[in-house]
């Protein structure tokens, strides 16, 4: 098969799957090995970074206006702030967007950077991958069913900081192991803190924005300092190919995902998880 067709067919995989609760990393290796690809080539593996920097533009492409409004007032209330640090400026400064992105940010980053090793070895592991698939899965239903009636933080800017570092709290557990989704960790967690389905999904895309720049960015950092790889003008093709499909892709998945969620819950993606995750654990056998 053609190098320019797999880099599409990844690219729409990478897409689809980045921000959808059913965990990219499981989608991206299966496909992999599905294609015949080698999962040690170093090349394929800096694809892999690539691609999934392209999903999480799209995100600062879709929100820009929302990130935009979010600058805007954060910069006035430091302002404020600054001449009058005892002020109900100072208060609105600690519970605004951006803050609790970063403090939720920075809970995650230092576990996850000290877990590094772990993170690598976990995804060789196929079996890790499906058994966080299917057990994720069932506690997504779980989770989706038993707090969604009790939310009472209807947008982000409701939110407090104890929600914001539970929810950092929750990626970490994506992060050590594969399969479990970033986003579903990110969305259940906002969940059981009260968020709305919407209020927990938006506030996923916005935690996504430094999290998987800092994470794709240092692995590709990391990868091209320890296994560096001289790029032929065919293959900066095959990445720009990734790239750009997997922007394009994920840029509309977000905008279905934001619509789909106002009016229905998160049970399809749970079941189609726990279906995926037993494939994948009976293929294992």
């Amino acid at each position: 098969m053609s190098d320019y067709l797999v880099a599409l067919i990844l690219g729409i995989v990478e897409g689809l799957t980045e921000f959808l609760p059913v965990s990219s990393t499981a989608h991206i290796r299966i496909a992999q090995s599905l294609l015949g690809i080698e999962l040690e080539d170093s090349f394929w593996k800096m694809f892999a970074v690539v691609i999934q920097l392209g999903a999480i533009l799209s995100v600062v492409v879709y929100f820009r206006n929302r990130i935009l409004e979010f600058v805007k007032s954060f910069l006035s209330l430091r302002s404020k702030t600054s001449n009058d640090e005892g002020s109900e400026e100072a208060a609105k400064w600690w519970r605004h967007p951006l803050t609790l992105v970063i403090f939720s940010f920075v809970v995650t980053a230092i576990p996850c950077f000290l877990m590094d090793k772990l993170i690598g070895e976990n995804l060789e592991k196929t079996w890790v991958i499906g058994l966080a698939m299917l057990l994720g899965g069932f506690a997504m239903v779980w989770i989706d069913a038993y707090f969604a009636p009790k939310a009472h933080t209807d947008r982000i800017e409701q939110m407090t900081m104890k929600q914001a570092i539970f929810i950092g709290a929750a990626q970490i557990l994506a992060a050590a192991f594969p399969g479990t989704s970033r986003s579903m960790a990110t969305i259940a967690g906002g969940q059981i803190m009260g968020l709305s389905r919407p209020a927990a999904l938006e506030f996923s895309f916005f935690l996504s924005i430094p999290v998987m720049f800092a994470a794709s960015g240092f692995k590709l950092l990391q990868f091209i300092v320890k296994n560096p790889v001289e790029i032929h003008s065919q293959q900066w093709l095959v990445l720009a190919i990734g790239f750009v499909t997997s922007f394009l892709v994920a840029l509309a998945v977000i905008a279905w995902f934001m619509q789909w969620v106002r009016s229905k819950g998160f049970t399809p993606f749970a079941i189609y998880r726990v279906i995926a995750g037993l494939l994948v654990l009976l293929l294992l056998r």
